[in-house]
């Protein structure tokens, strides 16, 4: 018996595949009246930030929640898209992998992102290694902001409650660790949380 297809995941790859190109041609148009000239002030500098974060997170949504096949993703592709991602932001990304990556290897990491993203949301430092053949992903910050309801996911103990899309990276990571056949450990201290897979 084959494997059906994941829908969900060709569903987010349609979806970024689809919003990419007019996001560019905005930012584009953009650019171009800031070459010109005839439009400047604080109104521009406003949307041409808003367009390249909506770039930035599109471009990673394609990798966290798109369908990975057996195509693989660049090292510099995927630090771009991290440079991108976190300018301005409040976390900063230290990443560590093979010039070459299964995009399925991408994507368990971009999951792991989002999970520290929203229990960081006062700052600090992320480590994401690639060790192996596995993963070593470090949050380092003064302060966590940690719900226990979905760190059950991660922990893979008690009932889980229903999810919201926000937090869906949550369910889905330990999912695709599972579909590689791994195991997902965390370990948590006052300043630093710490998930291998």
């Amino acid at each position: 018996m084959t494997k059906s297809p994941d829908f969900s995941a060709l569903i987010g790859s349609r979806i970024c595949h689809d919003l990419v190109s007019p996001i560019g041609a905005i930012g584009n148009g953009v650019e171009l009246m800031q070459m010109d000239g005839a439009v400047q002030g604080p109104e521009l500098t406003l949307i041409a930030e808003s367009v390249a974060n909506a770039s930035a997170r599109i471009r990673f949504f394609r990798i966290a929640f798109g369908a990975s096949g057996g195509q693989r993703v660049s090292r510099s592709e995927v630090l771009a898209v991290l440079s991108d991602l976190t300018q301005g932001a409040r976390i900063r990304i230290d990443w560590t992998s093979a010039a070459d990556l299964a995009r399925s290897e991408a994507r368990l990491a971009f999951l792991a992102i989002q999970c520290f993203e929203t229990v960081m949301p006062y700052g600090g430092t992320l480590t994401v290694a690639q060790s192996g053949d596995g993963w070593d992903i470090t949050g380092r910050s003064g302060r966590f902001r940690v719900d226990e309801d979905l760190w059950a996911y991660l922990a893979l103990t008690g009932a889980q409650t229903d999810i919201s899309p926000a937090h869906v990276q949550f369910a889905l990571l330990p999912l695709g660790v599972a579909d590689l056949q791994r195991r997902l450990t965390s370990e948590r201290t006052e300043t630093e949380i710490r998930l291998r897979f």
